[in-house]
């Protein structure tokens, strides 16, 4: 570090520590009320007690794989920082120390507000500190001066990152602590660098017998520390990514685990043994299911030569005589791994509506019962997919998704249960099991279950009801266990009635339904935004929303749910750079142009009536009434609809604006949209 790093003097950190350490209010605040509610105070001292050697002694055992990773990372980031009056420290889980380095005028200091090893540094035992509510938050901070909850921490400014493990869970953190007048901007970055770097160390190690695919979109970035690096099975099946690897792929740790290397990569995995087959290989360019293009280098068992063939999938000689490892493939020297938080648990944000699901969904956990999901496009179906699914002691087996939409109905069938070779004009040598079997055991999801063909609809009962399938061409069923979570925007008990799905399939599926709402019906609109800001921006980057964004975001009526603000976010950060703040400038324009034709909340001006088509009069005698309330005629819905549509088209289908000129609320219209004309919404 240079001289410019001792130049900030305490004035200047007082009344503007958000702007300055990059953490919000709300952080802190939240990160206080908890302090709080612990039981602590203030004016508490730290406690001073020496911790059994037992206790430390244990916690370096269980965290043996972390501490071997990280020493030669801290003992790097210290030779930065050395001289600033300053040290680094590493902490399991937990927030126990387990190692420290520091200068020497600065460890006494240290030890008399117990910053030392085996001590514990989580919010329940200190409050508000860097260490303990970075692990609470699970996001890289900076606590400075009189951001800590105690008196006795507020001479500190800390600056910690939280450790992911290769599965995606926290397994420590590195912070660097120092007096608060040696405070520099640039530490956390340092810090949060160095903490990418332990995670990229334990990747090479911990998956001796996967495949790591190592890219990024510049190929001068490769073998850096900003790569990314996903890893697969041999049979292409996902395993685990680094926080670089999640951010170019734009999806999450937990939607990665529904994919496969061909649906993340485009081709089938037998391809990249064949474009790496050369001993010194060249980078090549592969193309992600998002449309970027990335440089890719991929990292094969070097053992022996690629050459035995099983279905998609090639292996080694050597490893084709051995079962193929499991998607978790157990690291050489990792400790017992803790049970991770529910992953239902992680999409409970407050919300009373989500809240009410996950409590259901709770209730039948393990009793495999079907659970059909209900809800609009976007509202993240797939994601409560995979959390049932993380849930359920099914969680170490295979998560398979289906989307019955997406798939050429011509392709759907054997898709779904697989076919044997030759067994149709095009079909691969060696067949293919079909997405049931290699569900064995784990769950399948099937995702716009409504689109299913209908002549799919009596074979997939069948499946069900007999646990069997029998793939095309194949003359024998296999024995399968599946559980079965399904998910659609459709009405299927109205498809039911015109004859389009079949009433045994329905209440074969629907043991428990549930419904998700809508992202404009949510009232934890602003803690979701913080997480999609969170899982964009783990390069270092920390972005928030300007408070007029925000309010622009709380008028829009989100026709695309979380896929649409999700996609908008993105690209957001991407524009902002590392400014700090998402501003207007920075939205799309067809955003900003659909929220200019939104009208005020006032009535609107004459002039717009005069400019409106003649809408059908909605009947208002008894008499009409009751003709409109018969079964064979329902005459009034039908106006209504007609009504709706014709405002929907004059308002260019933004649907804020044609409820309000109807008098109805927007969920009015959502809930008729299924029977509204096609392409009125």
């Amino acid at each position: 570090m240079n001289a410019a790093m001792h130049s900030h003097s305490p004035a200047s950190q007082q009344g503007s520590t958000t702007t300055t350490t990059g953490v919000s209010a709300d952080v802190i605040g939240q990160s206080h009320q908890r302090s709080a509610s612990f039981g602590l105070r203030e004016s508490d001292t730290p406690d001073f007690s020496s911790p059994l050697r037992s206790d430390l002694r244990n916690a370096l055992d269980d965290n043996r794989f972390l501490f071997q990773h990280a020493a030669p990372v801290m003992e790097t980031l210290y030779d930065q920082i050395a001289n600033t009056h300053s040290m680094v420290l590493l902490t399991s889980a937990r927030g126990m120390v387990l190692h420290s380095l520091g200068d020497t005028d600065f460890l006494e200091k240290a030890s008399r507000v117990a910053l030392t090893p085996g001590m514990d540094w989580s919010e329940q035992s200190k409050g508000t500190n860097a260490i303990g509510t970075a692990l609470s938050e699970q996001e890289a901070l900076t606590v400075h001066g009189n951001q800590h909850f105690m008196n006795a921490n507020k001479f500190l400014t800390c600056s910690a990152a939280p450790i992911f493990d290769p599965y995606g869970q926290v397994i420590g953190a590195l912070d660097v602590t120092g007096d608060q007048r040696s405070y520099h901007q640039h530490t956390l970055a340092l810090v949060r660098m160095s903490a990418q770097m332990i995670e990229n160390h334990m990747f090479a190690d911990i998956f001796p017998k996967a495949i790591r695919i190592h890219f990024h979109t510049r190929s001068e970035f490769l073998g850096t520390l900003v790569e990314g690096i996903a890893v697969f099975s041999p049979e292409g099946r996902f395993i685990s990514a680094n926080r670089s690897a999640q951010f170019q792929i734009g999806l999450p740790f937990s939607a990665l685990k529904a994919h496969t290397f061909s649906s993340l990569f485009g081709i089938p995995i037998s391809s990249l043994f064949e474009l790496f087959s050369g001993a010194m290989s060249a980078p090549k360019q592969l193309v992600l299911h998002n449309g970027v293009t990335v440089w890719c280098r991929a990292k094969l068992k070097s053992s022996a030569p690629w050459s035995v063939s099983h279905g998609d999938a090639t292996v080694s000689a050597d490893a084709a005589q051995a079962p193929a490892p499991a998607a978790t493939d157990e690291p050489k020297a990792m400790p017992p791994r803790k049970p991770k938080l529910s992953t239902l648990q992680y999409l409970d944000t407050g919300d009373p509506q989500v809240a009410a699901v996950i409590h259901k969904l709770r209730m039948v956990a393990g009793k495999d019962i079907p659970v059909m999901i209900l809800g609009e496009t976007g509202t993240g179906k797939d994601l409560l997919a995979q959390a049932i699914h993380g849930d359920s002691p099914r969680a170490g087996q295979p998560f398979v998704s289906v989307n019955c939409a997406s798939i050429p109905e011509t392709l759907i069938e054997s898709e779904l249960f697989g076919y044997e070779e030759g067994a149709f004009t095009g079909a691969r040598k060696k067949g293919s099991i079909g997405k049931i079997l290699q569900a064995n055991g784990g769950t399948l999801f099937l995702d716009e279950i409504g689109d299913m063909p209908k002549h799919l609809q009596a074979r997939l009962l069948r499946v069900l009801q007999e646990r069997k399938v029998s793939p095309l061409g194949a003359g024998k069923e296999v024995d399968v266990d599946v559980a079965v979570v399904c998910a659609t925007h459709k009405n299927l008990k109205d498809m039911i009635a015109r004859g389009d799905f079949r009433e045994d399939l329905y209440y074969r599926l629907n043991g428990l339904v549930v419904r998700l709402p809508a992202l404009r019906e949510r009232s934890d609109f602003e803690l979701v935004v913080r997480k999609i800001l969170k899982s964009l921006c783990e390069n270092g980057q920390n972005i928030h929303l300007s408070t007029e964004v925000l309010d622009l975001f709380k008028r829009y009526h989100w026709p695309g749910n979380f896929r649409q603000l999700h996609n908008l976010l993105r690209t957001a950060v991407v524009m902002v750079g590392c400014s700090g703040n998402i501003e207007v400038a920075h939205l799309p324009d067809d955003f900003l142009e659909e929220l200019q034709l939104t009208p005020p909340t006032h009535v609107l001006p004459m002039a717009r009536f005069q400019d409106m088509p003649p809408l059908v009069t909605l009947p208002v005698t008894p008499s009409e009434m009751k003709e409109a309330s018969q079964p064979d005629g329902q005459r009034l819905q039908d106006v209504a609809l007609t009504a709706m549509a014709q405002m929907l088209r004059l308002h260019k289908g933004n649907v804020s604006a044609a409820a309000k000129a109807l008098g109805v609320s927007r969920n009015t219209i959502y809930r008729k949209k299924d029977l509204l004309p096609p392409g009125t919404l």
